[in-house]
């Protein structure tokens, strides 16, 4: 069952490509938390991966902090490996952890089933948005609901998001 809004937040610990290991709470300062599952071989992610990036940097002097969990299987996608996903985020300068959830229990416990997937939490660690980035994985140019950036301007703001939740799309989780 997928973690619904209005529920705390899931706390875990992963080993990140940077060689530490992180967790929510090393972000509580952070005024809203996205946790988003992600990977590196998804046609979807890779489309939406550089307006997540500007995202997060467009948002990071406000408070923002975006956390990107890899749960594939790496033996079924070798390009989701640990080495890969340091690899990718080296190559896009990846301003946010990327983490590996290894045995996938952070995948199932908050009931992420896509990659992308967003979980976007409130500074007090309650779901505000779940879903998709935006409405168009395919053409930046013709996206019309900035479903994220909308949640996190509302956070932000202390206000309920007009969308609190919109269907992930993507490619479904690598489960082992």
């Amino acid at each position: 069952m997928t973690l619904a809004t209005n529920q705390q937040f899931i706390s875990f610990a992963l080993p990140g490509v940077a060689g530490t290991t992180s967790s929510p709470e090393d972000f509580g300062e952070a005024k809203a938390l996205a946790v988003i599952f992600w990977c590196n071989h998804c046609p979807y992610v890779r489309a939406w991966e550089d307006r997540v990036i500007a995202l997060q940097h467009e948002f990071a002097g406000r408070g923002v902090r975006f956390v990107l969990i890899n749960s594939n299987d790496p033996a079924k996608y070798p390009e989701d490996s640990f080495e890969q996903m340091q690899v990718r985020a080296r190559l896009k300068d990846y301003p946010f952890p990327y983490l590996f959830d290894e045995n996938q229990e952070v995948a199932r416990r908050y009931g992420a089933t896509r990659t992308p997937e967003i979980f976007l939490f409130d500074a007090a660690r309650t779901l505000r948005y779940h879903g998709a980035p935006d409405d168009n994985s395919e053409d930046p140019q013709a996206v019309r609901q900035h479903y994220l950036r909308d949640a996190v301007e509302a956070v932000l703001a202390d206000q309920a998001p007009a969308v609190a939740e919109t269907p992930p799309r993507g490619c479904s989780i690598k489960w082992r």
